[in-house]
Parts: structure tokens; C-alpha cells; sequence
């Protein structure tokens, strides 16, 4: 009862917020009141640009510069981000629910998560007309914290009200975005990712290790041992300079991020070109 008092006077507040600049703030507000939270962050996806933060919340603002790579190509990879635009799946989601079986003990885990503050993380993935859509991302960050099935239950009951709203506060989000498909370049980019240096099994198993799968659950993918896994992943780490996949990701974060006018093909030939900005 005490829950659904709370949803009740925060709803009271946030109706007439929508289509205003308080909207994220309140609807934040609303969501951490009755599922305890660390930080809120919400991130739009409107049309085909690239995304836009709108609203976030951290202690000392100390992971603004990870949002700032976020949205220049790392949301690529993110497990929220490819639920929604590849398996258009919305709703409430763990973190644990969406990424690659033993996706801590991956190499991308360890090289990007760990920069951010959170022990979990839990989505709230809202379809914006045909094109767009919204992740509200919460955040626990004390040891061991993590969202309970109980929380989901909340933001589940809740769901068809949060989502007419913010489909309604983000109306003109959900059409394509005139112009160059910024989303669909990087995508390409990311697909085209070494294929100028590297075998094409090679540039497949580089891709997997990208979205964070760790050595077992790719070779459960590929059908290959774990053996051949690590002797790719070695020959693809070599063509690339590289020497772990820290510096796999942010070389490709580099490629990606400098590939302004993208029009198809490895990104990292202009990239690693001599005077390039690489």
C-alpha cells in the first residue's frame, strides 16, 4: 500500500511535467523512490542519430566522461542498446539478463564496466514510435547490491503507465532521422572492423570478444574449442598491435569514434593511415 501511495503522489507531479524540461528528473525521482537506486541515468535513441543523454545522475558527476564515449560508439556493444534495436525487446531487464553468459570474467567487462561505479545495473527499455526508443538505466553501486526480483515486480506493475508517458513526452523522437544514418555508418564500422588485416574467423571471433563474450561462450557460439578461441584471438591481437583486449576495445573506440565521414569499409584503413588522427 505503501508503494502504491507513493507511485500515486509522484504520478500527481510527473503528468503535468510532460512535454516540460522537469520530466526526466521527476520520472527519476519517481522510479528511484520506489525501487531503490544509486544513480539514474536516461538515454534516447531518437530516429536514427546517435544517442542523446538526457538526463544523469552520479556522485561527483565522475562518470560523465564514460557517458561522453558512450555515446560516440561504445553504446555499440552495450547489452541494453542491442536488445532493443536488434531483438526489439522492451521492458524491464538485469543486466545479467541480457549479456553473454559469463560476461564478468570477459575481457570487455573488465576493460569497460569496471570504469563505472555499478555492482548492477537494470534497464527499463521503452519503444519510441517505429524508429526510436528510451533506455532508463539504474544503478547500484555498495558490493554485492543488486536489483531483486521484487524490483523488477515494481517496475513491471508500473510499465504501461512510464512507457504511454515518456512515448508521449518523446513523441518526436520515434520518426527517422532526416539526413546520413549515423547509427546504421557505426554499425557498418563495427561490422567491417579489421576485416582489411584480419581472416575472416578471426574478424568474427574479434567481433564476440567486442560484446563481451569470454573465451567458453564463444566457443559454445562458434562450435570450435576453446583452444582455437585463444589461437584466433592471439593471431587477430597480433595483426592488431594490440596486447589485451583493453587496448582491442579502445583501438576500435578510436576507429570508430574518428570515422566522421564514413562511407563503408574497414575503419581502421583511414584510421591507422599515416597524418590520420589515430
Amino acid at each position: 500500500m505503501q508503494a502504491l501511495t507513493h507511485f500515486s503522489e509522484h504520478l500527481a507531479r510527473l503528468i503535468p511535467a510532460v512535454g516540460s524540461a522537469d520530466f526526466p528528473g521527476r520520472l527519476v525521482g519517481m522510479l528511484t523512490q520506489l525501487v531503490p537506486s544509486d544513480d539514474a541515468t536516461i538515454i534516447l535513441y531518437p530516429g536514427t542519430d546517435l544517442p542523446v543523454i538526457e538526463y544523469f545522475e552520479t556522485p561527483e558527476g565522475e562518470v560523465s566522461a564514460n557517458l561522453d564515449i558512450y555515446v560516440k560508439g561504445a553504446f555499440l556493444l552495450d547489452p541494453f542498446y542491442l536488445a532493443a534495436s536488434r531483438d526489439r525487446a522492451f521492458g524491464v531487464f538485469r543486466l545479467r539478463d541480457l549479456a553473454p553468459r559469463d560476461f564478468k570474467s570477459s575481457d570487455y567487462y573488465q576493460s569497460w564496466y569496471l570504469n563505472c561505479p555499478y555492482q548492477d545495473e537494470c534497464g527499463y527499455l521503452i519503444p519510441i514510435g517505429a524508429e526510436g526508443f528510451l533506455n532508463i538505466a539504474l544503478g547500484k553501486h555498495q558490493p554485492r547490491a543488486s536489483f531483486t526480483r521484487a524490483d523488477l515486480a515494481v517496475l513491471q506493475a508500473i510499465r504501461p503507465t512510464v512507457d504511454l508517458l515518456c512515448q508521449q513526452h518523446w513523441v518526436d523522437a520515434g520518426t527517422r532521422s532526416p539526413g546520413v544514418n549515423l547509427r546504421g555508418q557505426l554499425h557498418a564500422a563495427l561490422n567491417s572492423f579489421g576485416s582489411s588485416l584480419l581472416t575472416e574467423r578471426e574478424a568474427q571471433v574479434i567481433k564476440l570478444v567486442l560484446h563481451g563474450h569470454s573465451t567458453k561462450t564463444l566457443a559454445e557460439k562458434l562450435s570450435i574449442s576453446m583452444e582455437t578461441v585463444k589461437l584466433h584471438r592471439k593471431h587477430a591481437y597480433s595483426k592488431l598491435e594490440v596486447s589485451s583486449q583493453a587496448e582491442l576495445f579502445y583501438l576500435f573506440l578510436d576507429s570508430v569514434m574518428s570515422a566522421g565521414d564514413y562511407d563503408g569499409g574497414d575503419p581502421l584503413l583511414p584510421y591507422l593511415k599515416p597524418g590520420s588522427s589515430g
